[in-house]
């Protein structure tokens, strides 16, 4: 029997400890490496080159679609499941787009977890029904500057569009300068531009806030 070998990758030490004792009663699964944050997974990914790993979306220092990303420009051959408590489609879009190989919520039950990992090491792609229901819905929804931002997204450029830095944004919304940083990155991709003046000009052309 082949042995699958992974990678967790999880801020909450809590949850990457009930994974390791989940992997631990699979008998084709190895775990090889865990990582707290983003930046610690690229480089762990470097060293140990596990088949697949379970990605944590929301982290500190770098987060989950970032490291995805360069993940998979380095390695292709890894195979990243993203592991997140989120089914927002700007994430699920995300994650995918970097190249995760499925998308899955942490609600999912020891054996579509395991059998999703199988699933992805041999190739095939496993979406929480949640992230399918959320890509069908953006499929058929005609498309219109800032159609796909989320509520926060949306908070976030009226601050954006109000001249507050990023510092501020956190402060007047209650979160994370990561958390507003990650809003801002899929406020660009959803707008299709690539810098604050060009998003807050759009914002104001279009009437989006």
């Amino acid at each position: 029997m082949e042995t699958i070998r992974i990678m967790l990758v999880d801020d909450h030490a809590v949850v990457r400890s009930g994974l390791s004792k989940f992997l631990l009663v699979n008998r084709d699964m190895e775990l090889v490496a865990e990582a707290s944050d983003g930046q610690a997974a690229v480089e762990l990914a470097s060293l140990h080159r596990p088949d697949v790993i379970l990605m944590d979306l929301m982290m500190p220092v770098k987060d989950g679609i970032t490291a995805t990303r360069e993940i998979h420009q380095k390695f292709p051959q890894i195979k990243i499941i993203a592991l997140t408590s989120f089914a927002e489609l700007s994430m699920i879009q995300g994650a995918l787009q970097a190249g995760a190989a499925s998308y899955l919520q942490k609600n999912v039950s020891a054996a579509e977890l395991a059998n999703a990992i199988r699933f992805a090491h041999a190739g095939r792609m496993t979406l929480s029904p949640e992230a399918a229901q959320e890509l069908a819905k953006s499929a058929t929804q005609t498309h219109m500057p800032g159609n796909e931002l989320t509520e926060r997204e949306r908070d976030v450029l009226r601050c954006m569009v109000a001249g507050m830095n990023n510092n501020e944004i956190a402060q007047e919304l209650v979160v994370s300068l990561g958390t507003v940083k990650f809003h801002i990155s899929n406020i660009y991709q959803k707008l299709g531009v690539n810098s604050r003046i060009e998003a807050v000009k759009l914002a104001i052309e279009q009437k989006i806030v």
